[in-house]
């Protein structure tokens, strides 16, 4: 059975940094791309950051590109999204997500397996 867990996520201020993290099981991580996803209130699910199965290959959306990073360790199993620069815009549900192939993309059904989201939230 694979479960994705996300945590991290928390109260920070604008310009404050945070990193979440994902946990994977029940899949061979090595090989399946990860992504982070978030939803705000009143908003559509949008698509953040995603890595390649090798952790050689990342996209970002055009919102956060240059101020959130995406990367993976194999031997913990573990993706990570550290934010940095946060703006009250960013405050959404963070979703964390993997696919069946090690291809990264950025469309959220791509994706087969889903946490239950952390609570990102930034003050100005």
């Amino acid at each position: 059975q694979v479960q994705v867990v996300e945590s991290g996520g928390r109260l920070v201020q604008a310009g404050g940094s945070l990193r979440l993290s994902c946990g994977a099981s029940g899949l061979t991580f090595s090989t399946v791309a990860m992504g982070w996803f978030r939803q705000a209130p009143g908003k559509e699910r949008e698509f953040v950051a995603t890595i390649s199965g090798t952790g050689r290959t990342t996209y970002y959306a055009d919102s956060v590109k240059g101020r959130f990073t995406i990367s993976r360790d194999t031997a913990k199993n573990t993706v990570y999204l550290q934010m940095n620069s946060l703006k009250p815009a960013d405050t959404a549900v963070y979703y964390c997500a993997a696919r069946s192939l090690g291809i990264p993309t950025m469309i959220s059904a791509d994706y087969a397996y889903w946490g239950q989201g952390t609570q990102v939230t930034v003050s100005s």
